[in-house]
């Protein structure tokens, strides 16, 4: 399965990107060995709107451009799921198994992301109540995936 980022904004030169790009590096190739291939990161700008409704539907019409038939689309958003990293590896096997061959996680923009979005999407994912700054999101979820491919290896990375 391949899974791709889709992140709002872009990621400045900095030790938040350095340790993003490493998580996401480890991710890469860690991942094949259990069926999960490494995407990359699309980048889109910040929408230009004059409101923050205007702006997360602008946002969402760009994701919904790059989405392939059939992906399943993870939102990171505060009001979503807090799940702990094995259940978020045990659904993302589930998919694997079951065959779905695209996933994209979105990272929203300041706004966060659109009501549309939230409906479309086979899970909205919270990493708890903060709201965290996306330079921090991405960190995160280059870690958590680079976790799920050690979890679902069965490799001592992720000590539960």
């Amino acid at each position: 399965m391949k899974i791709t980022v889709h992140a709002v904004g872009r990621m400045k030169t900095g030790p938040e990107r350095e340790l993003a790009d490493r998580y996401f590096e480890r991710f890469a190739k860690s991942g094949p060995a259990v069926g999960l291939e490494f995407g990359g990161i699309v980048e889109v700008p910040e929408s230009r709107g004059q409101s923050a409704d205007e702006r997360r539907r602008e946002e969402a019409q760009k994701l919904q451009a790059q989405l392939q038939s059939g992906a399943v689309l993870i939102l990171l958003d505060e009001r979503g799921k807090s799940l702990s990293s094995e259940d978020l590896a045990a659904r993302i096997g589930q998919l694997r198994d079951g065959g779905r061959k695209a996933l994209v996680v979105a990272i929203g923009g300041a706004d966060g992301h659109d009501k549309s979005l939230r409906e479309q999407a086979d899970l909205v994912l919270s990493f708890g109540a903060l709201t965290w700054p996306h330079q921090l999101a991405r960190v995160m979820l280059g870690e958590q995936l680079y976790r799920i491919a050690t979890i679902l290896a069965g490799h001592p990375y992720h000590r539960s």
